[in-house]
């Protein structure tokens, strides 16, 4: 009878030593895999370090905005005036919606709300392209990549602060004058800023991979707008309506409501602490940091996938 041959199995191979050589030389000269994700850590020190880009990426991005209209970047605050021009109409003349507010307060109320989820809104809608609308930058250089929706929450920040100016004239014309109380607008658009920047980072890293969130986006943010009482007074608006207490505190509760109240209590003088719902500020600062927080891990996360596929 033949026997069969058989070859003995191959020893399992252990670690390569030439590979083990180049992993020690890499380490002992501190260099890490290409693309990699740092850490937390790092990842913020990486940040501080590109902050003047970050700074003037947005002042070009808020300069470029409009630099092909005739009137420029007058339109900064002619965009969100004209809006309140028509929910005045629609809302504060046919609809009725200045229940609970007095005449004098009603135009100040409705800009400054206007303004104010403005704000939010816009750094939503640039966060959600933050990335995918940028791909050749991404791409093509190495860089912390939250740099691009900060920037862009940074770019809308400086935007309502130059739209400022024209809110200030319209309190005083309406009998606001400048008091202490408007020191208050410094914090509540600090932690607005903070809030709006962990949005724009966590729809950055959606945007990136499904960029048909950009069309839905708008839809989702006008709903947001009409539940935060942009354009009318939440409590006076459900005080007889047969609707469950818990409704209207997610309402006045909800964080655009929140920063539009305090805001509103800061410049509006007639607009007192009866309109705004209890414990506003200890809401206002936990939106800001769980937004901020969540929304900068989420986004750090993926930070090796941007500009990927």
């Amino acid at each position: 009878m033949s026997q069969a041959l058989h070859t003995p199995p191959a020893a399992s191979a252990g670690p390569d030593p030439a590979e083990t050589d180049l992993a020690a030389l890499a380490a002992r000269h501190g260099l890490t895999v290409s693309g990699a994700r740092p850490s937390l850590g790092a990842y913020v020190r990486q940040l501080w370090g590109r902050r003047h880009f970050i700074l003037a990426f947005s002042q070009a991005k808020l300069t470029a905005q409009y630099s092909r209209a005739k009137l420029g970047q007058l339109w900064q605050v002619a965009t969100p005036l004209l809006n309140a021009a028509v929910y005045f109409f629609i809302f504060g003349l046919l609809l009725g919606a200045r229940k609970g507010i007095p005449s004098d307060v009603y135009v100040p109320f409705l800009v400054t709300g206007v303004f104010v989820f403005t704000f939010t809104q816009s750094s939503v809608l640039a966060g959600v392209r933050a990335i995918s609308g940028n791909l050749g930058l991404v791409r093509a250089l190495h860089f912390p990549r939250a740099s691009l929706p900060i920037s862009f929450a940074l770019q809308q920040l400086q935007q309502l602060l130059f739209s400022m100016i024209v809110l200030v004239v319209i309190m005083v014309a309406f009998g606001s004058y400048p008091g202490l109380s408007w020191l208050l607008v410094v914090p509540a658009l600090a932690l607005q800023f903070v809030f709006n920047t962990g949005l724009a980072l966590i729809f950055a890293r959606m945007g990136s991979r499904t960029p048909d969130l950009a069309q839905l986006m708008p839809f989702v943010l006008r709903t947001w707008m009409y539940a935060s009482g942009v354009m009318f007074s939440i409590p006076a608006m459900l005080e007889d309506k047969n609707v469950p207490a818990w409704v209207a505190d997610v309402l006045q509760w909800n964080p655009a409501a929140v920063y539009m109240d305090l805001v509103r209590f800061a410049l509006i003088d007639r607009y007192d602490g009866s309109y705004l719902p209890p414990h506003v500020w200890a809401f206002a600062l936990g939106w800001a940091v769980l937004a901020g927080v969540v929304g900068f891990v989420y986004f750090w996360k993926a930070e090796e996938r941007y500009g990927r596929g």
